[in-house]
């Protein structure tokens, strides 16, 4: 058998095992009537958001293919790139509802887990994280091993694939991101700060939306945008590995080695699955060693599987016999390394920056003695700090996988090896983002676990569980931000080939540094990510705004709610129809501003124009959203690190404090920072699809 099929086949595999464990979930008990009916609450309206989200994605996604097939009739784009943009959008979008379907599910199974023991609270709600991981890689793989057997000598299809992807992402991010932040800041208000109750606390009439909002928002949203930063790194591996066959006579199979190191990269995953287990000590320390065994074991796995993937598809020829000064197998292979290794490193950093194991978020708890300003600025400090290591990391990582794998001596070889790294980086996903998706279902069940009355020792364990989530729910932010880079930066790699094809003339001559349109590109692309999260931000202001109006109209108007009378209940659905049409409504402005801005600096600024704006949004992108996931993380733990009762623990000034910098740094960490990753390639998607239109549309107005 070709080695190419292994990546199907290990694709069917891991979605197999994803369904297996399923089936074991569904098998765990779901706890008291209570813990279901909170848990049935949450399910229907995470589903109910999501099908009305994309209801009107479907309409984006008619008129995109409309216009998509008017520049495929002109000849300016493959007949093939409208179907490849809705089926990408249709993985990635199944991708999140199936991820969140389990962990809605999960959420009560956890809650009733953590009542036998620390470990077994772990265990269901990292299955539960593991069935998002694997389905997205699977189904990532899955749909890349399709087109490239289907398409194997029209690669440029497959920018409609990630396209269709990234739109999806783009839309569920936001969207998510604006519905779970503007329920959590409107019940964090109003609930803790005014009223003064615990957070979930059942009288709250925001506390099931806010719920809603981690599935649709950190679950849906979250393995949507991995789902769109997986499949373009292979794309973009796969696509200049084609140019460097035709530039550089590297052999065929380097087009597909991308494929078999992510095959691999699935194998190690399911492997590391297995290596996470606890004992009962709810340290944080402990609990982050837990998941370093899954992540860690799964990343050296992977860096030995990769180097047989490299020999077997690269050595066997002239390239395979070259020495490691000039390339050859041997510097794709430590390329991959090199990626493997700069994620590990983004990781740990970040998870140094947000863990309340550690100074930088202690120092933001003991900020909170001298009140919320100090919390503020403290939270800003360790944010913008935490953003050295990741910016130089990746810098590293660029300039030593261009040179390693052979750039020095051809340029394509050396692109080629930047974006191979970024498909090491992003190798091992299925368990990254195992860890990442834990953290919201560990969330719900502390929240089951406090609406249901459960004993002290099942909230401390579930309380562990969620900081632990909140830290790995950062780190897999650093993660998808980091890959985002490399991934980026190879996807300008690919715009600039495809402009070079669509004309006769050098395009390099007109990327000069002093070349006014490109310098004028620089400065809207380094200020639209401002402009996004400006967007953002005050969409999720306005939004929370509402809801604080309706939780405070049902504690003064429903007799007996905040006094927590027997038999009064507090209208749930209204928080999470008011979040509903308020994420919907306010996800579509900034979602805009990201598709049409290549499409018009183009038309007035040429192609120099675009490659200033992808380089500006880039830099500026990138370095912005490492700063506002780090500081909403560190606020969010600083404010868990007092709850476990430092500095006074609940219902000080000191721990209002925290709370204060915890309702700044939602929209930070959940909303306007893990978008602008797919803001960045969502860009670079639009610009390589209408690199034709732009380049004639340019041409004709100058």
């Amino acid at each position: 058998m070709d080695i190419v099929y292994i990546a199907p086949v290990i694709a069917l595999i891991t979605l197999t095992i994803a369904g297996i464990f399923v089936k074991i979930l569904m098998g765990k008990s779901t706890g008291t009537k209570e813990m279901q009916e909170i848990s049935k609450a949450v399910q229907e309206g995470a589903e109910t958001y999501l099908k009305k989200e994309y209801s009107w994605v479907a309409i984006y996604f008619v008129l995109v293919s409309v216009l998509l097939g008017v520049l495929a009739w002109f000849g300016m784009l493959n007949q093939w790139v409208p179907f490849t943009f809705i089926l990408g959008g249709v993985f990635s979008g199944a991708a999140g509802y199936l991820g969140m379907m389990v962990a809605t599910r999960s959420n009560a199974r956890t809650a009733a887990a953590a009542k036998e023991s620390l470990n077994s609270g772990l265990r269901v709600a990292f299955m539960s994280g593991s069935v998002m991981g694997l389905t997205v890689v699977g189904l990532g793989l899955l749909g890349v091993s399709l087109l490239y057997f289907f398409f194997s000598n029209q690669l440029d299809v497959m920018i409609g694939f990630g396209f269709g992807a990234s739109s999806i992402a783009l839309f569920a991010r936001v969207g998510g991101g604006i519905f779970t932040k503007a329920a959590d800041v409107g019940a964090d208000l109003v609930g803790k700060l005014e009223a003064g109750i615990p957070e979930d606390d059942p009288r709250n009439p925001a506390v099931i939306a806010d719920n809603v909002g981690d599935n649709v928002g950190d679950v849906a949203g979250m393995g949507a945008d991995l789902y769109e930063s997986y499949v373009g790194s292979i794309i973009s591996a796969m696509t200049l590995g084609a140019a460097a066959v035709t530039l550089a006579d590297l052999p065929d199979s380097a087009i597909y080695l991308p494929m078999i190191v992510a095959a691999f990269g699935l194998i190690a995953s399911i492997v590391g699955t297995f290596l996470v287990r606890t004992g009962e000590t709810p340290e944080q320390s402990i609990l982050l060693k837990a998941l370093r065994m899954g992540t860690y074991g799964a990343a050296v796995l992977v860096g030995i599987l990769s180097y047989f993937a490299v020999y077997l598809t690269l050595a066997d020829n002239d390239f395979g016999r070259m020495t490691l000064d000039n390339g050859g197998f041997l510097g794709i292979f430590i390329a991959i390394i090199i990626g493997l290794v700069a994620g590990n490193i983004i990781g740990f950093f970040t998870e140094y920056y947000t863990s309340d194991s550690y100074k930088p978020t202690k120092s933001i708890a003991k900020a909170s003695m001298t009140g919320p300003a100090t919390v503020i600025i403290r939270g800003l400090s360790v944010g913008m700090m935490s953003t050295a290591i990741p910016v130089i990391t990746v810098g590293v990582a660029i300039i030593s996988s261009f040179y390693i794998s052979g750039g020095a001596n051809d340029f394509s070889i050396g692109l080629y090896g930047i974006a191979i790294a970024a498909v090491g980086m992003l190798s091992t996903l299925g368990i990254t983002l195992a860890t990442d998706a834990y953290g919201p279902v560990a969330d719900n069940a502390g929240g089951i676990a406090e609406m249901t009355h459960q004993g002290p020792e099942v909230r401390e364990r579930t309380d562990a569980l969620d900081s632990l989530g909140n830290t790995t729910a950062a780190t897999g932010k650093g993660f998808a931000i980091g890959s985002a880079a490399l991934t980026a930066m190879a996807l300008l790699a690919v715009y600039l080939q495809t402009v070079q094809d669509q004309t006769t003339a050098d395009i390099t001559q007109s990327l000069s540094i002093m070349t006014p349109e490109l310098l004028v590109g620089l400065f809207i692309g380094a200020m639209l990510p401002f402009l996004f999260c400006a967007m953002t931000m005050a969409a999720v202001g306005r939004a929370a705004g509402k809801i604080v109006t309706e939780v405070r109209r049902q504690f003064k108007e429903i007799p007996g709610l905040l006094e927590g009378r027997e038999g009064v209940k507090a209208d749930y659905k209204s928080a999470i129809a008011i979040s509903t049409e308020s994420a919907l409504r306010e996800m579509i402005m900034p979602s805009v501003l990201a598709i049409v801005s290549p499409v018009i600096v183009g038309v007035f600024l040429g192609v120099p124009g675009v490659m200033g704006l992808l380089v500006g949004s880039l830099t500026s992108g990138f370095t912005l959203a490492v700063m506002m996931a780090n500081a909403g993380g560190a606020w969010d733990n600083a404010k868990k690190y007092i709850e476990r009762g430092h500095y006074g623990g609940k219902g000080t000034a000191n721990h209002k404090a925290t709370v204060v910098g915890d309702t700044v740094g939602d929209p930070f960490k959940d909303t306007s920072g893990p978008s602008l990753n797919i803001l960045i390639k969502l860009m670079s998607w639009v610009a390589l699809l209408t690199a034709a239109f732009i380049i004639a549309a340019n041409n004709a107005l100058f």
